[in-house]
């Protein structure tokens, strides 16, 4: 049977939301014509970040240059840059009177600077409107636009992220066009370069071993990473890379506790955590 056929078990079931919260957030992404990788990206837990008024913003359109295979977000031509997507942004954050506001993007590797004034931006225009907001930029790895994390250091998020996703056995099947090490200089350069908090995510259930999630650990910790979340992978579709396990509640605590044994100072570890889940309160 394909693994992606495979039952899911109890702890990832979902219980469906959709209280006023929810309805007044899906309301606001249709008027003031924004984007979140809620919806793109098809987040299992959309539902309840909804309901509890938040959202993470997706800016630089809907159609990335590069087609990772556990991702749900389509590729293919991207469309023009919109100049005024962080002003509406962060009037739909204003209106939410939001106290922590996430941003990420497609990839953008056809731009010169990868996309990263489009962060800064945002950044600039959320800081107008709430200036008390802790921001977090999620965002990809610059690899053809090595300038663009000047540009986002520069624009000074209180966290910059950027997920490594896998192990770097996996990289070739799960993130072809990214690179391992790439994306972990990118997270050290941006610690030993500002006093930004660096934050991390990967999923598990793709083929990684325990060891070389040690590994992992190990790597984020010596590139000064202080956060990482570790969750479930849920095959988007039969054309997305299969399930290979699932893993136990009881095995997130324990790769919770070996990260943390590792050096990295916050953990968060269970089967629906993604990168941005509930970031306000991490």
């Amino acid at each position: 049977m394909h693994q992606n056929k495979r039952r899911k078990p109890d702890w990832l079931k979902i219980k469906a939301v959709g209280g006023d919260k929810f309805k007044e957030v899906n309301q606001l992404i249709t008027e003031y014509g924004v984007q979140t990788v809620c919806q793109a990206a098809n987040c299992p837990n959309r539902s309840e970040c909804f309901d509890r008024g938040t959202a993470t913003f997706l800016i630089l359109g809907s159609k990335c240059t590069r087609n990772c295979r556990f991702c749900d977000i389509e590729a293919g031509v991207p469309q023009s840059v919109d100049l005024t997507e962080p002003k509406r942004i962060a009037e739909m954050s204003a209106k939410l009177k939001l106290k922590h506001v996430v941003i990420t993007s497609v990839t953008r590797d056809d731009l010169a600077d990868g996309g990263a004034l489009q962060f800064a931006d945002s950044v600039k225009e959320i800081r107008l409107l709430l200036p008390q907001a802790v921001i977090e930029l999620l965002t990809p790895d610059f690899l053809h636009a090595p300038d663009g994390i000047k540009i986002i250091i520069d624009c000074t998020p209180d966290i910059f992220n950027h997920n490594l996703e896998t192990v770097e056995s996996l990289y070739s099947v799960v993130r072809p066009q990214a690179k391992y090490t790439s994306s972990l200089q990118l997270l050290k350069f941006v610690a030993d370069n500002s006093t930004i908090k660096t934050k991390s995510g990967i999923m598990v259930g793709v083929g990684e071993t325990k060891e070389e999630l040690k590994v992992l650990f190990d790597d984020l910790a010596e590139a000064h990473v202080s956060i990482l979340t570790i969750g479930q992978y849920l095959a988007p579709s039969n054309r997305h890379l299969p399930v290979i396990k699932y893993y136990h509640p009881d095995e997130f605590s324990e790769l919770k506790r070996i990260a943390e044994n590792s050096g990295i100072a916050k953990v968060v570890s269970a089967p629906l955590v993604r990168s941005s889940y509930r970031a306000d309160q991490i």
